[in-house]
Parts: C-alpha cells; structure tokens; sequence
C-alpha cells in the first residue's frame, strides 16, 4: 500500500490544479489550506468531483466553493450543536426531576439498583452504567462550582445537580434501563413513543459527539434508522422500495428528531438559521446545483415546510 507522505502547500496546490481544482488567488489558498488543514478542507471536495471515479473535479469547479461549503457546514454544525445542547440539558432536567420525584434526591435513593428494569438480561448494563455514573460523578463532581458546593456543604449531590457533570451519552443509555412507566413518564411529556424516543437517543448522542470534535455533519449518516414519522408523511417524501428516500438515518432525520424534541421557537429559530446559511451557500457555488448538497442532506425539496407542521 502507497504511504502518504507530507507535501507542503505549493504540492498541495500543484496537486489540486493537476485534479482540475481552478484556483483564482494562489496566495489565499495557501493561507487557507495553512490554516484550515489540506486534509480536513478537502474532506468536502466529493460532491464536486466526476462520477468517473478518478477524483477529478467538475469542470469549473474552484477552490472558493469548496472553502464555502468548508465554511456552511461549520456554521450549519455550530446552529445544530446549540440545539442540541438545549435538548440535552432539557432531557437531564426532566430525566432527574423524574427519578427524584420517585426515589429520593440523594445518591443513595436515586442510584439503588432496584430503581431499574432488573429483568435478568439487564442486571449486568445496571450495574456497569451505575459504576460509569458514579465514577463521572466523583471524577467531575469537584471541578464544577455548583456539585461541589453541594459535597462541601451537604455531603451528596441531588441528581438534578448532578447531571450537569454527566455525559449526555451515560444519560441517554440510562433510559434504556429504566423501568416501563418511568420511560412512559418522560416520554409522554415529549409526546413521542417510549420505542421511538429509545431510537432517539443514540441518535443525538452521535451527532453531539460528532458536533463536538468538529467532524464533517452535512452528509454524515447513522447506521440506525429513525422510524417512519407523521413528518415523512406529510411532506409526501418520495419512497424507493416501499422505504423513504430521505429522513431516515441522514441530517433530515435529525432534523425530525429535533422537530419532536425542541420547542415550537427554537424549532422555528433554528431552522431559519439553516435556511439563512443555505442561501448563502447557494450564491457562492456555481459548478453545481445547491439540490446536489441539499440530496446528501436527505433535504427534500419542500425541507422549509417542516417549520408550520404541527
């Protein structure tokens, strides 16, 4: 096998005019390739490049398109991951609000094993995520001012303190632990199937994680699929196989995620956000058609309606 070896920045931009990449400014390209990284700007060059599989690029195609998309998808990340954020901290709140309501504020009542769905094919995920928990807890509960003002003062963290230093991943698998009516409680507050929402939560964890060490998000793709929703429907998203085309493991279906999971506003702010950063993205590109980048979106045509269905 080849090995890659290290080029400096007038092979990389030899490289890229050898592939048919047309560069207007030399000198700005090389700060940006400098700057942004050869390796990780070019990781948005595929939807720019002949279906022959040579990695040529389309005829036209330049360098300022693909530093735009660079550019949309981290603002499109950015809008995507504050979202996010809100549903997490939404989730902890009513995850602990939930489980303290029911079994005690303290970490000996809220973490008994005997909380939990205790079937015997669950027994062994309780207590490796209990030990995961308590060890996030005593690991991060002394680096942040509020848990540590309760162990100082009071001796016990409440769970809806603690879940601040949490991870939304030990948070999201907790669910699945749960017993069925406490899975019912939170999930009727977010009036989404306990089968769903379970599907879910992976899901957001994926893309928070994805989100939060800046990787490529406009076409990534989650090897679960989101089910069938009143969304897919009522857009009238087109099928292949009996199966729609768009919506089920690709951006779209995070964004019918979000649809369920945000508040009317934040919905509606958020998806204004994307909107505003398409259409920017839409002027800057020539080479292609912006539908080609909406299609590895999972966007359909109709994307915006998504905002005024109930």
């Amino acid at each position: 096998m080849a090995q890659k070896v290290f080029k400096n920045l007038d092979e990389q931009i030899e490289l890229l005019l050898n592939k048919g990449l047309k560069i207007n400014d030399i000198e700005y390209a090389k700060e940006i390739l400098l700057r942004e990284n050869y390796f990780f700007l070019m990781g948005y060059r595929h939807v720019f490049l002949k279906p022959d599989g040579r990695r040529n690029f389309i005829k036209g195609t330049t360098f300022d398109e693909i530093h735009s998309l660079f550019i949309f998808d981290r603002k499109f990340r950015n809008i995507i991951f504050k979202n996010l954020l809100i549903v997490e901290n939404n989730y902890k709140s009513i995850f602990s609000y939930a489980l303290s309501k029911k079994y005690g504020y303290k970490e000996r009542d809220y973490l008994n094993p005997n909380n939990f769905d205790n079937t015997k094919n669950k027994t062994r995920q309780i207590n490796d995520l209990l030990r995961k928990l308590k060890r996030q807890i005593r690991v991060n509960g002394s680096q942040h001012q509020a848990t540590n003002h309760y162990i100082s003062n009071y001796g016990y963290i409440p769970m809806w303190v603690g879940v601040k230093v949490l991870s939304f991943g030990i948070i999201s698998e907790m669910f699945s632990i749960l017993k069925q009516e406490d899975k019912k409680k939170i999930t009727e507050i977010y009036n989404i199937e306990i089968d769903d929402f379970e599907i879910y939560l992976p899901i957001l964890a994926n893309y928070r994680n994805l989100c939060a060490h800046e990787d490529i998000l406009f076409n990534h793709y989650t090897q679960r699929m989101i089910p069938d929703s009143k969304y897919h429907n009522l857009l009238n998203i087109d099928k292949t196989d009996g199966e729609y085309i768009y919506g089920k493991n690709d951006i779209f279906a995070l964004i019918i995620i979000l649809k369920y999971l945000l508040t009317k506003d934040d919905f509606k702010m958020m998806m204004n956000e994307i909107i505003y950063e398409i259409d920017i993205l839409s002027s800057r590109i020539k080479s292609i058609e912006i539908s080609k980048i909406l299609d590895v979106m999972g966007f359909p045509k109709n994307f915006k309606e998504i905002m005024y269905l109930d």
